[in-house]
């Protein structure tokens, strides 16, 4: 989500300040913080090819493809808001001093999570949303939680559908946070684009009002005023938070789906996730938590760690 700047205990803001930040808020919404690509495969071993295709509304989006040697079954990656197709340099500022009240004031690389897929004989598919990494503004820079993301998401299917050499291939999708917010809008706006999509590993989506309001906390910003920040948004973007409420995207999920998030993440709630996951209307769908941490970040890095629950959900169901 867009990124309050605050410290490690929340202070005592006058009113303000407190106006200043809303605003601050509001703005990153408006016209979100851009995210480099701080690292590539190549650092991996893994050939790739630098690959540019259009979304759903023509935005033009810049990627990775990676190919694994005689596989007919390709993965594609989505990324978490405020990340690029490589991770987030959280080390560093200005996202350091963002995200260091929540403890995820580290880096985060996902160069790892391909070598693994790769070597488990996937090709992957992975790029930067619209207004992160080195894909094209849309919307003019408007951060929408997943609504116009949905496109993106949608034009990597089609992209795969007509590369000469993808456009037989087996598809999973493995997509976190924003990006998997993303995929549930385009489930639900234009299930068509699933079929034969045969599985969906989704890593901590979130209610967009739920982080925000976690994140004023930390701040120091009274509950209160998060109708006043939902004006704002609405103001800067015409989309305020009711909108951005993922929680019923789930029903339209049509595709098994394996949602996993920290479970104790000072950013979210469990419900929020229990939630979607009871709206999933499928059979086959599983909900995993990862223990021992507050860190949301732990959970984008739980893969390349402990990837054997998510590559046996892929090996199952791209069979």
């Amino acid at each position: 989500m867009p990124e309050v700047a605050v410290k490690q205990k929340a202070p005592v803001l006058t009113d303000e300040q407190i106006d200043q930040m809303l605003q601050q808020i509001a703005d990153g919404f408006a016209k979100q913080l851009r995210s480099p690509i701080m690292h590539v495969p190549s650092e991996l071993g893994l050939n790739f090819e630098a690959v540019t295709f259009p979304s759903l509304d023509g935005t033009t989006l810049e990627g990775w493809f990676i190919p694994a040697a005689g596989s007919n079954k390709i993965v594609i990656c989505n990324h978490p808001m405020g990340f690029s197709r490589s991770g987030l340099p959280a080390h560093l500022d200005p996202w350091k001093s963002a995200w260091a009240s929540s403890g995820n004031d580290f880096e985060v690389n996902f160069i790892p999570d391909y070598k693994i897929l790769h070597d488990a004989g996937y090709n992957v598919l992975t790029y930067d949303l619209r207004n992160f990494g080195l894909s094209s503004d849309g919307n003019g820079g408007i951060g929408s939680s997943g609504i116009f993301e949905s496109r993106d998401v949608i034009g990597s299917l089609l992209y795969v559908r007509s590369r000469e050499e993808t456009r037989n291939m087996t598809i999973g999708m493995f997509s976190r946070c924003l990006g998997c917010n993303s995929t549930l809008y385009a489930m639900k706006t234009h299930p068509e684009a699933f079929e034969g999509v045969r599985c969906l590993v989704g890593p901590q989506p979130l209610n967009t009002k739920t982080i925000i309001k976690k994140q004023l906390g930390l701040a120091g910003v009274p509950e209160d005023r998060i109708d006043d920040l939902d004006l704002r948004v609405i103001l800067k973007t015409s989309i305020g938070f009711d909108a951005r409420n993922c929680l019923d995207w789930t029903k339209s999920v049509c595709v098994p789906t394996f949602l996993y998030q920290v479970h104790d993440d000072v950013l979210t709630i469990p419900g929020d996730m229990e939630l979607m996951f009871d709206n999933i209307p499928l059979k086959e769908k599983k909900l995993f938590w990862i223990e021992g941490t507050t860190r949301r970040w732990d959970g984008y890095a739980y893969f390349q760690h402990h990837p054997e629950l998510m590559l046996d959900w892929f090996a199952t169901y791209m069979a």
